[in-house]
């Protein structure tokens, strides 16, 4: 169980800090000239939206496991950490396959706010993070408080995560190559996905 939380924590943390997730929101509000406020409350809603999504997904994946965990006797102890790791590797072979998750496409200037906000919360809630879902699948075979833990952890994180760097990138204090940073978060995912399933064989 300690490193289903653990390797969600970490997860979640990490997934927070992309700035795909809240550097549009920081790019339209300057362009539509809306002040840190109107910022930070739409990066709260887009992001409530964003989590609600995933952990739709992840209450449905955590069935699956729990379904799966009462029909295999096995599914438990090797199949569930062995589909953990092979979701790690997928990460780290899309990485350097350059295939990572972004919003291209944001709103353009000159239309309502409400409009706007709309297509960015509909646009988040569309994108759910499917990294975090094999944890929720793991979660659904051992107990469903650990399923709700996850649920919180990863909404309160992420959402708290987008808030801070969002205040910190629109004054200015933040000087990162964000470019660099995204590019490499796929790898980051996968190995803390591969470990997991590693440990979950030795500790489970």
């Amino acid at each position: 169980m300690s490193q289903v939380i653990i390797g969600s924590l970490l997860l979640s943390l990490l997934h927070g800090i992309i700035p795909n997730h809240w550097l549009p929101v920081i790019a339209i509000g300057r362009r539509e000239n809306w002040g840190l406020p109107k910022v930070m409350e739409v990066t709260f809603i887009s992001g409530l939206a964003h989590a609600v999504s995933t952990v739709i997904i992840g209450v449905i994946m955590a069935f699956l496991g729990l379904e799966l965990s009462a029909s295999i006797e096995n599914f438990t102890h090797w199949i569930a950490p062995s589909i953990l790791i092979i979701i790690g590797f997928y990460f780290i072979y899309q990485h350097y396959r350059h295939k990572h998750f972004h919003l291209h496409h944001t709103p353009e200037g000159g239309r309502p706010t409400a409009k706007i906000i709309i297509a960015l919360v509909a646009a988040m809630f569309l994108s759910p993070c499917m990294e975090i879902e094999a944890y929720f699948l793991m979660a659904g075979t051992i107990s469903w408080s650990l399923v709700f833990l996850i649920a919180t952890l990863y909404t309160v994180i992420t959402i708290s995560g987008m808030l801070i760097w969002v205040r910190l990138a629109y004054n200015g204090i933040l000087k990162l190559n964000w470019h660099k940073w995204e590019h490499n978060a796929g790898i980051i995912t996968g190995l803390l996905l591969v470990a997991t399933g590693i440990l979950s064989f030795f500790i489970s």
